[in-house]
């Protein structure tokens, strides 16, 4: 299930940003600040490049390139938008 990024509370969005740019395996190498690191992403999701994933069979929540979302997903989020 995807999340429309505009659906979060601001806090709650931050948080998810902060917690996905903090993983072990994340850093690329850049020497870049948290807040830099989160801006990048926060602008990458505004501009639809990346997704925010909810999992309900989880509970998990990931992120994922739009590249790499089942094409119908895709229209799911777009009928609900």
């Amino acid at each position: 299930m995807l999340i429309p990024h505009t659906l979060l509370d601001p806090d709650t969005l931050q948080r998810l940003l902060e917690d996905f740019v903090t993983r072990d395996g994340t850093d690329n190498g850049y020497e870049a600040t948290l807040q830099q690191r989160v801006e990048r992403l926060r602008r990458q999701i505004e501009r639809s490049e990346v997704l925010i994933v909810f999992h309900p069979e989880t509970g998990d929540t990931s992120l994922a390139h739009r590249r790499d979302v089942p094409p119908e997903l895709l229209r799911e989020l777009r009928e609900t938008l």
